[in-house]
């Protein structure tokens, strides 16, 4: 195994150190970076790591977006029918969920960025069998490795970002996650209404070979290469990432320590995941993503031209007032992330998806009332386009970021391989049902929406920790004593 290892370290090794050795990008003096009041730096080497591996959630913005505009174009030039449609766009989901099952093992095993870069090889091909495809089958082939890639870029790129960002910036680099996807799924908004679907599904092809190319010259997770017993290689890639005239040694000494204490423990398999010692941790993951699906965003994102319809508002001009909504609205979660923290953003998005859900179902209730369709329209585009803002600036990214933060090093292969899981499954499940929840009563679907929105502010107040400005170590620690101080 150790020999395995090595070989896929060395893969981008080199390239690396000669970019962040060389005497004058390695020294912070003279390197610019972003600093905070209390002096912490994110410097060149950790925004252009950051930025390369979030260029796999570009990718992954563009095939969430791909679907819908693409629609009436695949199914014009190839004959296929609205179910066999259906198959395509909900398949990538499936794809989703076996990504999910690997991904933390083999990040485990390989190596962050080597996983990376298989995952944006397949999300490649993905996009290849699209653009090419004759028939229903390779489209269907296609969706399902991008969605296979996608599962693993859902747990391996907030990971590789936690674990090499400063503590005072990682809440803003991992937050980045969120930021790509949204831009590539307005992206393939705008772009899939004027161009053939064939080309959209080549220019996803793009940010997936930016990636590869970039990641022959980032470094493999400083937590990674100690956890592995590559000290050598982590007090260099610690170095680097921090600039040359850091002091390292509390940081490294830290990182060493915890994942000392972490390894005399069983290296988690599942079933020892469930240990009383990480019930917080996985209550915490497990039900952020619970929430966030139950609460109905992936719903509203596939259908939203559906919904606006069938509340008798205009499909094109709703759904392009949300594409361009969005995108501030993530700039702002991504800008208050490490400023008002995770826990207030949480909540603040909570509730506003709550009251949201609420008038979107309001909205379909007085559709049915005399002379009240003109409030109908007007409450369900306030109510779509206040989700869109309040999920944006918090739940749609947040429980990711946390995920990357609360499970100790020899869990987070397992945890968060389950939580990702989770989340893919959850999101199938209201995806799926959600038709059929609309029939039953449209009202009455975002009045549960708007239900579990306010139980997720609860959820949120009483045991989500507030993980600003404090080392993994330090979050993780405190989430195992806090329990074992409620025994």
């Amino acid at each position: 195994m150790e020999r395995q290892i090595s070989v896929g370290e060395g893969l981008l090794a080199k390239p690396y150190q000669n970019y962040g050795t060389t005497s004058d990008c390695g020294d912070t003096a003279s390197l610019p970076s972003m600093r905070n009041s209390s002096g912490s730096d994110a410097t060149t080497a950790v925004v252009f790591s950051t930025l390369v591996a979030v260029s796999g959630s570009f990718c992954y913005g563009i095939a969430v977006g791909y679907s819908s505009p693409a629609e009436a174009g695949i199914m014009e030039d190839l004959g296929l029918s609205i179910a066999a449609y259906s198959v395509f766009g909900s398949i990538m989901t499936i794809g989703g969920m076996l990504g999910a099952i690997l991904s933390g093992k083999i990040a485990d095993i390989f190596g962050r960025r080597n996983v990376m870069w298989l995952s944006e090889l397949i999300c490649t091909l993905g996009w290849l069998a699209i653009a090419f495809a004759k028939d229903a089958l390779w489209l269907d082939s296609g969706r399902l490795l991008i969605g296979f890639g996608a599962g693993i870029i859902s747990y391996v790129i907030p990971i590789y970002v936690a674990e090499i960002s400063p503590k005072d910036f990682r809440g803003v680099f991992t937050a980045f996650h969120q930021l790509m996807n949204t831009f590539g799924c307005s992206l393939a908004y705008f772009f899939g209404n004027v161009i053939p679907w064939r080309v959209l599904a080549l220019i996803g092809v793009i940010p997936c070979v930016l990636q590869l190319i970039g990641l022959f010259f980032i470094p493999e997770s400083p937590r990674w290469l100690v956890k592995i017993g590559k000290e050598k290689e982590f007090e260099t890639t610690l170095q680097n990432l921090r600039g040359k005239g850091a002091d390292i040694s509390q940081e490294a000494a830290e990182i060493r320590d915890h994942i000392e204490i972490s390894q005399k423990h069983s290296e988690a398999r599942l079933l020892n995941l469930f240990q009383r010692r990480y019930a917080n941790s996985l209550i915490i993951g497990v039900g952020l993503m619970l929430l966030q699906q139950f609460g109905g965003a992936s719903a509203m994102a596939y259908y939203t031209i559906s919904i606006f319809e069938k509340a008798g508002a205009s499909g094109s001009i709703g759904s392009r007032g949300i594409a361009i909504i969005q995108i501030p609205a993530v700039i702002t979660g991504v800008l208050l992330m490490d400023k008002a923290g995770r826990k207030p953003l949480l909540m603040i998005s909570a509730c506003g998806m709550a009251f949201g859900c609420f008038f979107i179902g309001l909205s379909f209730y007085l559709k049915e009332v005399k002379n009240m369709n003109d409030a109908a329209h007007i409450l369900v585009l306030v109510g779509f386009m206040g989700c869109s803002v309040f999920n944006s600036i918090g739940l749609a990214g947040i429980p990711f970021v946390i995920m990357s933060e609360i499970f100790p090093i020899n869990v987070k292969a397992s945890a968060g391989s389950l939580v990702i899981l989770i989340c893919w499954s959850c999101s199938w499940i209201v995806t799926y049902t959600f038709n059929f929840m609309m029939q039953w009563s449209s009202a009455g679907t975002f009045f549960i929406f708007s239900g579990i929105g306010f139980l997720t502010v609860l959820f949120v107040a009483k045991i989500v920790p507030e993980t600003k400005g404090r080392t993994l170590e330090e979050i993780q620690d405190s989430i195992i004593t806090s329990f074992a101080g409620l025994r």
